[in-house]
């Protein structure tokens, strides 16, 4: 076995080295570097304003993160805040005041698992801590509120909620000390202001249960409302502040994860009195098809829109697609029928229309839609084309719509349709001036034969020159694994770094494959729910394998020279790639991936216990690499953030462990203090840098 390479000077020298003699594998320098692609700046957090017709977002240059806005009627953009450095300080959870004059957000921390010790991935001696702050849109320096994450603004305008510890706090927003607004069990969520301003609903999570719970300021007073044994959640208020609409999902002693779930004891949506906290049943999903939730990618789960009519998400024939009901009860309407999937939603100012991204006659892209919440009427698209929109938000005036769009060339940005004029960017001076939009390729799509036969998805980025010469190949696996690559750059930041990373190995030589394996979104829910998946069987193999076969069998790839490369749950399949087919892959590069399900289920279900289910447990470590590591003969580079909070650090340790037994070639690239995704810029930069150029030495250009 070689030594694996533990200095990080070792490694930066070797980068550089091979970027230096690009020649050194008889390949043309690149048409641009890493930098470059790596170089535009990402846009999330797409908020609108409550009165006119501001917008706000949130952009990440280089890893420096600032508050954005735009204002009617020009919508030029500009920097609301002034960070400069790439911290590794997230910012995110916008929240707007009723007069549109200032935002209340939350800067620091680990927003996917709020309550956690902050991260602090540049080690700052002093530590880092996750605040509540607000900035007027006027101008000046923004003022911290408190400690804490998910603020709601009081529909007053004079105070915000937010969460610290579990527990809800609030604060004048004209200044003055927090306090803790009440004392209660559980794990306190989804703070849901009323209407009218005199009440706070959340979700009060209780462990292997959750209520609804609602405070009433003037009378300082508890209500739950309809309790039960049952998980309630998603809290919406009517209009006149009477009642609260909540999802009940029936409760369940399941102890594990990353396995199929077709069917469940069905789901409902009750409403109860939110003073005397009386509920009832307005709807149930049936048996069978759809009787498992599942939850819509938006902040809101439920929608209570105009003539009392109530818009949810429901799986009845098997693709995510909106429904409404009346609040009075009765049966659903369906509103966006077809064999597509609905992502992002937002409801119309006039709360008569749905506004949402889907796939819709487009299955590998995101294009916007509208659609009556009473139904009647098919939807109508507002785009289409070669491009990819998520995130639509009508502004408060109704005259105009913002959200994000990207292409295969052009990366992701904030833009405004009003009226009937073509879409125009908000921030177009963001994207330096050297980013190299016309040297990128368009991916193709791809479907191919898995190993069993299914059809799988893929996107295939072919490099310039001369397309008769036998090219090295890389397949590249999402993580999730309920994530889908589309034809351009992506709508999430660490697939939009992903994207950036294919185009780049394209650029040095390589034929690049990114796969859309079964268990990911797009494709309906027997796809996402294949059988057999992830820890009960590992059926996403035959698809690895499916790929695998297809680059082999192009004339334009050496088939010695095949790769693969992904990220947690695409980590996990190149790892169990190269331990269980190492005669075909010749290497590879995981990051932060899975290796014993086992470890990995307990991260996300703390009450999973191997020795309690010990058939299960027996299918789970027999679905991860670890199982057939005694087979595994490829180079193989482990990239890991020791502070990870999805997968263990431990997995990696294990690993490594495992294939110095067997006198397998492996190097590591270890960041201390660092995440699942990274949260600073420089460490992506050098993770793509080791990556190309440890396939560089092990497969050539």
């Amino acid at each position: 076995m070689k030594p694996a390479c533990h200095s990080i000077i070792t490694r930066a020298a070797a980068i550089i080295s091979t970027l230096l003699c690009g020649a050194a594998f008889g390949a043309d320098p690149p048409a641009f570097t890493l930098e470059q692609a790596m170089s535009a700046p990402f846009p999330s957090e797409l908020a609108v304003a409550p009165a006119g017709g501001t917008v706000a977002w949130v952009l990440n240059e280089a890893g420096a993160r600032n508050i954005w806005v735009a204002e009617a009627p020009d919508y030029k953009g500009r920097r609301l805040t002034a960070h400069h450095d790439d911290d590794g300080q997230e910012i995110a959870q916008l929240q707007w005041t009723p007069d549109a004059r200032a935002i209340v957000y939350v800067r620091g921390g680990d927003f996917e698992f709020p309550g956690r010790p902050d991260p602090n991935p540049r080690s700052f001696p002093a530590g880092v801590e996750q605040d509540v702050w607000i900035a007027a849109i006027a101008g000046g320096a923004p003022r911290k509120i408190g400690e804490g994450h998910s603020p709601a603004v009081s529909p007053k305008g004079d105070r915000v909620v937010y969460l610290k510890a579990g527990q809800v706090w609030s604060a004048a927003l004209d200044g003055g000390k927090p306090e803790q607004l009440f004392h209660a069990r559980g794990q306190e969520e989804e703070l849901r202001w009323s209407p009218d301003g005199a009440a706070l609903a959340f979700t009060s999570a209780r462990g292997d249960h959750s209520f609804i719970g609602v405070y009433r300021f003037a009378q300082k007073t508890l209500t739950y409302l309809d309790p039960s044994v049952d998980r309630d959640g998603s809290p919406v208020w009517s209009p006149d502040s009477a009642r609260i609409a909540f999802l009940r999902i029936a409760a369940s002693s399941r102890a594990f994860a990353f396995g199929p779930v077709r069917e469940a004891p069905p789901w409902s949506i009750r409403i109860a009195d939110a003073a005397t906290g009386v509920g009832h049943e307005i709807w149930k999903a049936q048996d069978g098809v759809g009787s498992a939730y599942h939850a819509l990618n938006a902040e809101n789960q439920l929608f209570w829109g105009a003539d009392g009519r109530l818009a949810f998400a429901w799986e009845r024939d098997g693709w995510q697609h909106l429904y409404s009901v009346s609040s009075g009860g009765g049966a659903p309407v369906l509103l966006t029928p077809g064999d597509f999937e609905v992502e992002n939603v937002s409801l119309s100012a006039d709360r008569k229309h749905l506004v949402y991204s889907s796939n819709q006659d487009d299955i590998d892209r995101r294009h916007l839609w509208r659609v009556a919440i009473c139904g009647g009427a098919p939807p109508q698209a507002i785009t289409n084309g070669a491009g990819i929109e998520w995130s639509p938000e009508e502004t408060a005036d109704g005259h105009a719509l913002a959200f994000f769009e990207s292409d295969a060339r052009r990366p992701a940005r904030a833009a405004i349709e009003t009226g009937n004029a073509p879409p125009r960017e908000l921030a177009p001076e963001s994207i330096p001036a050297d980013f190299p939009v016309h040297a990128l390729v368009e991916p193709q799509p791809v479907i191919l034969s898995a190993s069993d036969g299914m059809r799988i998805h893929a996107q295939l980025f072919l490099p310039p020159g001369d397309a008769a010469a036998r090219h090295p190949a890389l397949i590249f696996f999402h993580g999730g694994s309920r994530r889908q690559m589309l034809l351009g750059w992506h709508y999430m930041d660490y697939y939009n770094n992903a994207y950036a990373m294919n185009q780049y190995l394209a650029s040095l030589g390589y034929v690049v494959l990114a796969v859309n394996y079964r268990s990911g979104i797009g494709y309906g829910m027997k796809f996402r729910e294949a059988l057999n998946y992830g820890a009960t069987g590992a059926s996403e193999f035959n698809d690895v394998m499916g790929a695998g076969l297809y680059l082999r069998s192009r004339a334009d790839v050496d088939p010695r020279r095949i790769g693969l490369w992904g990220g947690s749950y695409g980590g996990y399949l190149t790892a169990l790639g190269l331990a269980r087919a190492s005669d075909l892959f010749a290497a590879g590069v995981d990051f932060h991936g899975v290796h014993d399900w086992n470890t990995t289920i307990r991260n996300f279900v703390p009450a999973y216990n191997p020795a309690g289910q010990q058939d299960a447990a027996r299918i789970a470590f027999e679905s991860s690499p670890l199982a057939s590591v005694d087979t595994w003969k490829s180079p193989v580079l482990l990239i890991h953030g020791d502070d990870d909070r999805n997968v263990p650090f431990s997995e990696t340790v294990r690993l490594v462990e495992a294939l110095r037994k067997q006198h397998v070639e492996f190097e590591d690239l270890i960041f201390p203090d660092e995440i699942h995704g990274f949260l600073t810029h420089r460490r992506w930069v050098q993770a793509y840098h080791a990556e190309a150029d440890f396939f560089g030495r092990k497969l050539g250009r």
